[in-house]
């Protein structure tokens, strides 16, 4: 908490377009934006974040300490730190409403590791924005500047490197062990896409902002996932290829899920489902993030890793294998826990991946896709 603190007045002092000024220039990016989590971050977007707000210790203290990651550009609620201080989110705030805002994360001058969570460092020229295009040109908005965070894509470990709580648990980790320093995030999370990202030079393409992930556009991160099958004699294997530097279960919420079913002769066999999970606890039992004290079960498919089911059924030529990978939000205890049980887009099944195997005569090599 004292790095917070002593880098609390970076945040503070610096001021903030709003997303709607950045519309005129950037309408193709805008209105991918406000798909995306990021614009989505405010626990008035999101329901999960504001269930999980209603329980925590500092709701009952009547505080909102998550302003540095879901609304990072509120001045008010980044005061939050100073706990002698009593403010609480406001719907009617631009920068609520923003979440987490364009002019936020094209102003992120470097990054600061820190053992508790990254601290992103925002430069203080109000109008430069950083960004990867080479051949920028001059415009009377704002100017342009090079950032090597930005040229080599992982601007995002600020945020999404790692969180630990009071106990040091590791929340959710993407970075833990320094494995995205080499990697590129925004090669899958903000892959080219047709259209200018600005209308003041015509462009072909531009980098996504809607910023693919398990809530938008899960579609295009299914390339990273590949599977195949393996014909036993008496059973039969499913692997499951996880081509990405990080782990395919993050948040400790969330439940990744591998479906599978046969169909032969027009009768359907569904197999158990098999849960892929990192889940918090205290004494192997789990609670909530702020109270976790170790991981309780972690099942996750960790990066570049390949995961694979064995199911006791012996294939014959001509059955069909079909099999679903996805993920649901919430567990059901955690649903519960929240009071989200009945919430239907929060606990809907999200297909990540789907595939479908013909199985011919005498072949036990994998099959895959």
């Amino acid at each position: 908490m004292k790095y917070l603190l002593l880098l609390l007045p970076v945040f503070l002092f610096a001021k903030f377009a709003s997303n709607e000024s950045c519309k005129s220039c950037h309408p193709i990016i805008y209105e991918e934006f406000q798909k995306a989590r990021h614009s989505h971050a405010s626990l008035f977007k999101d329901p999960i974040h504001k269930a999980a707000w209603l329980i925590s210790p500092d709701y009952k203290k009547k505080k909102y300490t998550c302003a540095k990651c879901h609304t990072p550009t509120d001045e008010k609620l980044l005061a939050s730190f100073d706990y002698k201080q009593t403010i609480m989110p406001d719907i009617n705030s631009t920068a609520q409403k923003d979440g987490v805002a364009c002019a936020y994360c094209h102003r992120i001058k470097s990054i600061e590791n820190n053992e508790t969570q990254n601290i992103n460092i925002i430069s203080k020229k109000e109008h430069v924005y950083f960004g990867n295009l080479k051949d920028t040109i001059k415009n009377p908005f704002h100017k342009t500047a090079n950032n090597k965070r930005f040229q080599n894509g992982n601007v995002c470990i600020g945020c999404h490197s790692h969180y630990r709580n009071k106990y040091g648990t590791n929340i959710c980790s993407t970075n833990e062990h320094n494995e995205l320093d080499s990697a590129n995030c925004v090669s899958c999370h903000m892959p080219k896409v047709a259209g200018t990202p600005s209308n003041m030079k015509k462009r072909k393409q531009h980098a996504y902002h809607g910023f693919a992930g398990i809530h938008n556009d899960i579609t295009m991160l299914s390339r990273y996932i590949s599977v195949e099958i393996l014909r036993g004699i008496d059973r039969f294997f499913i692997a499951i290829n996880n081509l990405s530097p990080h782990a395919l279960t993050l948040h400790p919420m969330r439940v990744m899920q591998l479906q599978v079913s046969v169909i032969r002769d027009k009768n359907v066999t569904n197999f158990k489902s098999k849960n892929f999970v990192r889940i918090l606890g205290v004494d192997n039992n789990m609670t909530t993030p702020w109270k976790a004290k170790e991981i309780v079960k972690n099942t996750s498919i960790k990066g570049n890793e390949k995961r694979v089911s064995t199911y006791m059924y012996k294939l014959k030529k001509g059955d069909i294998v079909n099999i679903r990978i996805g993920y649901y939000l919430l567990s059901k205890k955690v649903a519960k826990s929240l009071g989200l049980q009945n919430n239907k887009k929060v606990n809907r099944f999200i297909l990540l991946k789907q595939k479908v195997f013909i199985i011919k005569p005498n072949s036990f090599a994998p099959l895959q896709q």
